[in-house]
């Protein structure tokens, strides 16, 4: 991962999928999430993953289910992010050889992921927890963890995250609205990655 940011493109359009990833990736964020709240997804990863899958890497967000994981493995996706720490997703989506990024909040929960094999932490809501609560949360994990913050994290706080202790960040409506132009949501991914260089060093 060049950077590690996450692209969540929540209520996004099958026929805008393509073009939307596009600008993306242009941009310099090669992580893409389509959550599974979203207007048929299956089919947007799907299209995504034929397209880009030899230069990004493509998965689904909001996945609560062994089902649904499995159905996202269907479409060549390579990772699921839940809102959630539910153990059994974790396992499972370990168990096909795809990447686990588990919603977490409290230390129990944290190492609850970790013991079931996440590959990375995702602190959410995270602007409910708060700077000072990833701190404090962040000096009892392994140093090795990689956590995101996702949720009310945008460039403009990039700083104070990092300072945190976060190692990335998932994009969610600072990024992608379903009513902005392509054109938009370009300006907007280069405004995180021009934050993420600035930050962390291009």
């Amino acid at each position: 991962m060049s950077r590690k940011l996450i692209a969540i493109l929540r209520g996004l359009e099958p026929a805008k999928a393509v073009d939307t990833v596009q600008v993306i990736l242009d941009a310099g964020i090669d992580w893409i999430e389509v959550p599974l709240n979203s207007p048929d997804p299956y089919r947007s990863i799907g299209d995504m993953q034929q397209a880009f899958g030899d230069r990004a890497n493509i998965g689904a967000g909001t996945v609560l289910t062994t089902e649904q994981v499995d159905k996202v493995r269907a479409t060549g996706a390579t990772f699921i992010v839940s809102p959630n720490c539910n153990t059994e997703v974790i396992r499972h989506t370990k168990s096909l050889g795809m990447g686990s990024y588990p919603g977490v909040f409290s230390p129990t929960e944290c190492f609850a992921a970790l013991e079931a094999g996440a590959d990375a932490l995702k602190i959410f809501p995270a602007g409910m927890m708060g700077v000072g609560g990833l701190k404090a949360v962040r000096a009892v994990l392994p140093p090795e963890t990689d956590i995101y913050a996702v949720g009310g994290v945008g460039p403009a706080n990039f700083e104070e995250w990092h300072a945190a202790g976060a190692s990335g960040y998932g994009l969610g409506s600072s990024l992608f609205s379903p009513d902005w132009s392509i054109e938009e949501v370009g300006k907007q991914a280069r405004a995180s990655v021009e934050a993420w260089d600035r930050v962390h060093g291009g």
